[in-house]
């Protein structure tokens, strides 16, 4: 059996649901370790009803009823979905689980009516940055600059049928 078809489920949530807890435990432990206070603002930044559908969406991957990876999106502006929260479980990071959330992420902004996804992700999260190059968004930076002199690194994919 393959690692995804492992993949029990694909759960749209709300932020309030006990499953997402993992989530945002993990995610405010990584962004504290690598970017300090400010990695604890960046988890309170946002309304829950801002990854609420219609105009927001959370969604998790389960594994035998566990979360094991997740992200969500908000409403940019009319025609953009800013992604948000992605998250692998640290027990289950490199087997292509952020790759399913992202895909499963972008098909949802599209049917939702959105035809342009936008990000940002931090300057100390390599990994994130080839998650994004490798699936074709289009950085919105100098991908030769030293990311930290950067800053936020933006990227965009532009949604098609």
């Amino acid at each position: 059996m393959t690692e995804s078809a492992r993949i029990a489920e694909i759960r749209r949530v709300t932020i309030d649901d006990p499953l997402v807890e993992p989530l945002l435990r993990e995610l405010t432990h990584e962004y504290t370790r690598r970017y300090g206070p400010s990695g604890q603002v960046e988890m309170t930044r946002y309304p829950a009803d801002a990854f609420a559908e219609p105009h927001g969406l959370l969604l998790l991957l389960l594994e035998d009823g566990e979360p094991v990876a997740g992200g969500a999106y908000k409403r940019y502006d009319r025609h953009t979905a800013e992604l948000k929260r992605m998250w692998t479980a640290s027990a289950h990071r490199r087997r292509g689980l952020a790759r399913r959330v992202l895909a499963e992420l972008e098909r949802a902004a599209l049917a939702a009516g959105y035809r342009r996804v936008f990000l940002t992700t931090g300057p100390l999260q390599p990994e994130a940055r080839g998650l994004y190059l490798a699936a074709g968004y289009t950085p919105l930076f100098d991908v030769s600059a030293d990311p930290v002199a950067v800053g936020p690194l933006p990227f965009e994919k532009h949604l098609f049928h």
